[in-house]
């Protein structure tokens, strides 16, 4: 029985759970948009309190590594790298689009052959995405793309049911249509569905490096220019 801290900071949710077999203890989210820099380390600080008062020990801490925000990674890998370097305990990785596919599991449209596209804004037209079986296994790379009409053709036309979602998907709505295409609206990475991978990851012992592990950028970062700059 493991007791882990989960940390979600990928998108503009910004969410720390506190789980252990199977069962949230205690949780913090916040929907407001991108404050992870204010918000994530009280929101850590009120899952320990809650930890500590309960005399409940943690064994690991647990993030989502991406693809996703570039903000919004480094801030969430670099507060889990020092919490689970101050409490001593290992580091675990959570794919973020394998996390976004859990969050759809249970829902009414799953069936043993469904097919999982999960879409993480990346933007303009471009989302990261990858596509996965029910067991979370990999149906093709995960990658940053440029959608159109003809994107995921092989996998629908497999005939399989396909469902999208995540905030990316919002762009192609209108654009890829089949009768076998499903979109799943609503779903966004949160640190209370980080609970089942995290505790596969821990009994398998796939830690990542405490100092050294970097997030799953997908592709290298491109500042852009803010639009109300004075010259």
């Amino acid at each position: 029985m493991a007791t882990i801290i989960n940390i979600e900071t990928s998108t503009d949710v910004c969410s720390v759970s506190l789980t252990r077999d199977g069962e949230v203890l205690e949780h913090r989210e916040d929907y407001e948009g991108r404050n992870h820099a204010t918000r994530l380390s009280p929101f850590i600080d009120d899952v320990m309190k809650y930890a500590t008062s309960r005399e409940i020990g943690i064994d690991a801490v647990s993030v989502s590594i991406g693809p996703g925000s570039y903000t919004g990674l480094r801030i969430g890998l670099s507060e889990a790298k020092g919490l689970a370097f101050g409490l001593g305990v290992p580091l675990i990785g959570v794919d973020t689009l394998k996390l976004l596919c859990v969050e759809v599991m249970f829902s009414k449209y799953v069936n043993d052959d469904v097919i999982f596209i999960p879409m993480i804004d990346a933007r303009r037209m471009e989302v990261f995405t990858g596509a996965f079986d029910l067991s979370l296994t990999p149906l093709m790379p995960e990658q940053p793309m440029i959608v159109d009409e003809n994107s995921f053709a092989r996998l629908i036309e497999s005939g399989r049911t396909v469902l999208i979602f995540g905030n990316g998907s919002d762009k192609i709505i209108d654009i890829i249509k089949a009768p076998n295409v499903q979109y799943v609206s609503g779903i966004k990475p949160v640190a209370v569905s980080m609970m089942a991978l995290s505790e596969l990851a821990f009994r398998k012992s796939e830690f990542i490096d405490v100092a050294y592990s970097v997030p799953n950028y997908l592709k290298e970062f491109q500042a852009t220019t803010p639009k109300n700059k004075v010259l």
